[in-house]
């Protein structure tokens, strides 16, 4: 799918400085620039609360990951709620922040589950520190979030965001049990992803709406957004495991594979397998005995079926879910930006 071409009209009525975005401008950028002034509020208020007095490891494998680039979608995608529903409020600066630090959080515990040595491009901290400091300072950003979502005042907002880092856990436990088993299914897949991702896209959404303080109607379309828009998000991941570019996902291609999880592609590879091929998954992913040139190997087969164009109409599918959601807002530019990054996150694979 192909981006709205067309020139946005970027004044704000909350005196949050706009960047003028250009037709040319890929939809994450014109957000960031609409978002600027709120986005510095957020990364200062991050800088403030990773701090420690008494423990300095915990700034510096923060700042490790915090500082290392990442697009800051998710914080992102909090703000721009709360703006284009017309909060005025200092909160969504809170909960943007919260969004930040559950899922810095869930990085640091993810690359010692997954044994990674590279996020974002550079070493994972797990890798420069070690295992025990990358567990325990995620504890500490969770326990941070919580006492920003508090300083809300808003029960609602802490239910919401507290399910969510629940369902994470939830998503991650399962990835880990489904991890290697050649029985696992589409419906499971999703169920980790919409746990594992989704679930803080929709969380983040759904909170910038309610602090706004808009119909339950708003809420749940802000909610349905950023679920569908997650689990694009991370159907897409999936696939440019198979089909990236290093210098432009920060991972390794075949990471996936190497690791043993069966992602959408896979999965539907296995369903179609001959008796030689389901005895390669055998041995690759479920017996975890990988050879050089099997990741080629895993490539043919994964060609052979046809999956990778499969799993891409259902990442595009999602997307499309994410931006009728979206239309059901009431008009803003930054609904308009939203509708766009949909399309987007699915053209990564085009």
């Amino acid at each position: 799918m192909g981006l709205k071409d067309k020139p946005e009209s970027l004044s704000s009525n909350h005196g949050t400085p706009m960047a003028l975005a250009d037709a040319t401008q890929k939809p994450h950028d014109r957000l960031s620039g609409m978002l600027a002034g709120d986005m510095a509020a957020v990364n200062a208020l991050i800088r403030e609360r990773m701090a420690s007095d008494h423990a300095p490891r915990i700034p510096e494998v923060t700042a490790h990951l915090v500082e290392a680039g990442g697009k800051r979608l998710r914080p992102m995608l909090t703000l721009a709620a709360a703006r284009m529903c017309g909060y005025a409020g200092p909160y969504h600066v809170h909960l943007a922040a919260t969004v930040e630090f559950i899922h810095t959080a869930t990085l640091l515990h993810d690359d010692v589950v997954d044994e990674s040595a590279q996020r974002r491009g550079r070493p994972t901290a797990n890798l420069l520190w070690d295992n025990k400091s990358s567990v325990l300072v995620g504890d500490y950003l969770f326990a941070r979030s919580f006492q920003l979502m508090v300083e809300t005042g808003s029960l609602r907002v802490l239910d919401i965001l507290a399910d969510a880092a629940a369902t994470i856990a939830e998503g991650e436990v399962l990835q880990l049990t489904a991890a290697q088993n050649l029985a696992t299914t589409e419906e499971t897949y999703l169920k980790v992803v919409r746990g594992k991702t989704a679930a803080l896209f929709a969380a983040a959404t759904e909170v910038g709406g309610v602090i706004a303080g808009v119909p339950d109607a708003q809420v749940a379309a802000l909610r349905t957004y950023g679920d569908a828009l997650g689990v694009a998000f991370q159907i897409v991941d999936d696939l440019l495991d198979y089909g990236g570019d290093a210098a432009t996902t920060g991972k390794n291609v075949g990471d996936d594979f190497r690791e043993g999880k069966l992602t959408l592609p896979v999965i539907k590879a296995v369903a179609r397998a001959t008796a030689e091929e389901r005895a390669f998954w055998q041995r690759t992913i479920q017996k975890g005995d990988q050879r050089d040139g099997d990741l080629d190997t895993a490539l043919a087969i994964i060609d052979r079926h046809g999956t990778m164009a499969e799993t891409r109409a259902e990442a595009l599918a999602w997307a499309e879910k994410a931006k009728v959601a979206m239309r059901r807002l009431p008009g803003h530019d930054l609904r308009d930006t939203l509708v766009d990054l949909a399309d987007y996150v699915v053209a990564r694979i085009s």
